[in-house]
């Protein structure tokens, strides 16, 4: 594959999947505009990617629950680059988790104060709504364009607790995703989603259970990414790949 002169947004690309899908990127010659709202780690990755010799790679301090700061990304890397090849939409998590929500002060649902909630819907299904809303401009003027969205088998199963990311991913992977095909079809615009399963961007994620008896390698769903944005993904539109190992298709209880 060669992104030479393309250039992608990567979110919550201080870390993760967002940070590989930048680093790869950039090897494989793009451009590649890295947001996170930690600033301080970014510069560093930045920086690492630089230090390669191969696409170019600037960092922009972003929160994807601010529209006015997702607008800042996509004039930064416009200014920088010229043009918005993809955009793809890494930043999340479970509010749950990252919240650290104590279970035994706050056991169920209906106990979790609804900041947290609010939290995980805004940067989970608003962060990539308001990314689309607003790179869809460049994106129609330039007449080109893909949206990556990272949905999760979350969203296909739910969750009694995570309630705001299942919610959000399954918003993602149908809805929004299905939504901004159609509307851009007429622009050469692409949008799909790619939803993994458990991924070992965490030790837990090995525990959970998949037909192939184990979790995804993170470079495994980052492949699937670059194919999509490649010359050879141009025909998948709409759609929401699973890349979980086949747990969707696991039998479960009785």
């Amino acid at each position: 594959m060669d992104f030479t002169g393309k250039v992608a947004i990567s979110t919550g690309a201080a870390s993760g999947m967002g940070l590989l899908f930048a680093e790869n990127w950039a090897e494989l010659g793009g451009n590649v505009v890295l947001c996170d709202v930690n600033e301080a780690v970014l510069k560093e990755k930045v920086d690492g990617i630089n230090a390669k010799g191969k696409g170019r790679a600037i960092g922009v301090f972003c929160d994807v629950r601010d529209y006015s700061q997702i607008c800042n990304a996509r004039d930064t890397a416009v200014e920088s680059f010229g043009r918005i090849d993809v955009v793809a939409n890494f930043a999340g998590g479970t509010a749950v988790r990252i919240k650290k929500v104590d279970r035994k002060v706050y056991p169920e649902l209906p106990d979790v104060p609804i900041d947290v909630y609010d939290w995980g819907i805004d940067v989970n299904l608003k962060g990539p709504f308001y990314f689309a809303h607003a790179v869809l401009k460049q994106m129609r003027e330039q007449k080109s364009g893909l949206i990556i969205n990272i949905g999760s088998i979350t969203g296909a199963e739910g969750s009694a607790f995570g309630v705001d990311y299942a919610t959000s991913k399954a918003g993602l992977m149908y809805g929004l995703t299905k939504s901004l095909a159609q509307y851009g079809a007429k622009h050469n615009i692409r949008c799909v989603c790619v939803s993994p399963g458990p991924v070992l961007t965490r030790a837990a994620m090995a525990n959970m259970e998949t037909l192939l008896n184990r979790a995804a390698d993170p470079q495994e769903i980052i492949d699937l990414c670059l194919f999509l944005a490649s010359d050879k993904g141009q025909f998948i539109n709409g759609e929401n790949i699973m890349i979980d190992g086949g747990r969707n298709a696991m039998r479960r209880g009785k």
